[in-house]
């Protein structure tokens, strides 16, 4: 395991661990107007994680994990739609995204090689980071994201 493993592992369970029993209404639950539901935090997540991971390795994305990808940014960090529409939105898509998310960052987290921590790739911000700032990120971003999801379901009005 490299340096940042620990980090990520925790940071995204505990996010994992906060959404996992959701249902769709639930998940699609928009607490005022322009946030994130739930459900879009977590395939923001996992886009980042497919966006960064792609990046790294050099390698273009295809189908839902293209779609899972743009969640990075699209609807997030730009006047862009979200990539999901709300009827799309379950706690199996939502699953599915996490997965695909995971599966193409674990690897790459527990080996962090020296090659990829000085890789050039485009953040989810818009700026140039190191592929050392993009392992950084998967760190926290989960965790990030973990607080906001408990705050939503802790809000009046939420969906018991």
């Amino acid at each position: 395991m490299s340096d940042f493993s620990h980090a990520w592992v925790l940071s995204r369970k505990r996010f994992v661990d906060e959404i996992g029993n959701l249902n769709s209404e639930q998940l699609n639950w928009r607490i005022y107007p322009g946030a994130l539901t739930i459900g879009e935090m977590a395939l923001h997540v996992a886009g980042v994680e497919l966006s960064f991971g792609s990046q790294l390795l050099g390698t273009q994305l295809e189908g839902f994990a293209q779609k899972v990808a743009k969640a990075a940014t699209q609807g997030v960090v730009n006047k862009e739609p979200f990539p999901f529409d709300k009827a799309e939105i379950t706690p199996e898509l939502v699953s599915d995204a996490l997965k695909l998310g995971s599966e193409s960052v674990q690897p790459l987290i527990d080996a962090a090689e020296p090659a990829m921590r000085q890789k050039e790739l485009k953040s989810a911000l818009g700026p140039m980071i190191t592929g050392e700032g993009a392992f950084a990120r998967f760190g926290f971003h989960p965790g990030y994201h973990q607080g906001q999801a408990y705050l939503i379901k802790n809000s009046p009005g939420f969906p018991r």
